[in-house]
């Protein structure tokens, strides 16, 4: 079974051409700084084949450490790049692609003239270049779910993925998934899929996390296993990387067969377009 991570994060050393925001080392649960070496240790480990990177929103647009993880590394890594909004360039997409390992974008409403990506309709400009150019789209919009559902209807060509399920942050358990109808709601969208990641840190108990289960339950009844890709957003989780894992290969009796392979990593694959051969 292909094992696919549908979130990991890296950075480098805090420096002052680089330097990490107030208390992100308190808020790590992995070493920092994290490599590119460190997280393919942790697959390996762990028996994860492939992690999409995601660079850090506090980073602004540079994705440069990510394409770096992925040029030396084509087989495990790929990069769903942060895009320079701040230029309003309807043309800054259209050779996206064209950096090796690169496969589409991702957008927080974090930094400035983000939110309006989502909420106003200036911020079309975005959406509009990444399908034309046929880049999917991961996106961590919170409590804007209905606003996603907007943008997939005036965009049909584009793919997008929610973030952590769209979970409250901050929230724990119930608290987590107050949102869930908002959520399930955009599963009419076939152009929406869900990213079901960074979990343990909703949870109040300890692993296997059982009072989330009956929730990622009602998303894969929702979604279906073509449209819900398990990640761990590996810096940001409590647990080790093989329990992660486990989470979904072991502890939910009702994934399992086909669907299990799928959401763990083959849709994923499919999704964003990142050829199974490697």
């Amino acid at each position: 079974m292909l094992i696919a991570d549908a979130q990991a994060h890296i950075w480098a050393a805090d420096t002052p051409a680089r330097p990490w925001p107030p208390g992100h080392a308190h808020r790590a649960h992995r070493p920092l700084p994290f490599s590119a070496a460190d997280l393919l240790r942790e697959m390996d480990e762990a028996g994860v084949d492939r992690a999409v990177i995601v660079p850090p929103s506090w980073e602004g647009d540079r994705n440069d450490l990510a394409l770096a993880a992925a040029a030396a590394h084509p087989g495990r890594f790929a990069v769903m790049g942060r895009p320079p909004i701040a230029v309003r360039d309807p043309h800054a997409l259209d050779h996206w692609r064209e950096q090796p390992g690169m496969l589409g974008i991702r957008v927080t409403t974090s930094g400035v003239g983000a939110l309006a990506l989502f909420t106003e309709p200036d911020g079309d400009w975005l959406w509009a270049a990444a399908e034309r150019n046929r880049l999917p789209a991961m996106v961590s919009p919170p409590g804007l779910l209905p606003a996603v559902g907007q943008l997939a209807a005036r965009h049909p060509g584009m793919r997008f993925v929610i973030d952590h399920l769209g979970l409250v942050r901050g929230g724990k358990d119930e608290a987590a998934f107050a949102g869930i109808a908002d959520l399930l709601a955009l599963a009419r969208h076939d152009n929406i899929a869900v990213k079901a990641s960074a979990l343990p840190r909703y949870s109040s108990e300890p692993y296997p996390y059982r009072r989330l289960h009956p929730f990622l339950r009602r998303v894969f009844d929702a979604f279906g296993p073509r449209r819900m890709f398990w990640g761990t957003d590996l810096t940001g989780i409590p647990c080790t990387y093989r329990q992660a894992v486990t989470l979904f290969t072991e502890e939910l009796p009702w994934l399992a067969g086909g669907d299990l392979d799928l959401v763990m990593g083959r849709a994923l694959c499919d999704w964003l377009g990142w050829n199974l051969a490697g």
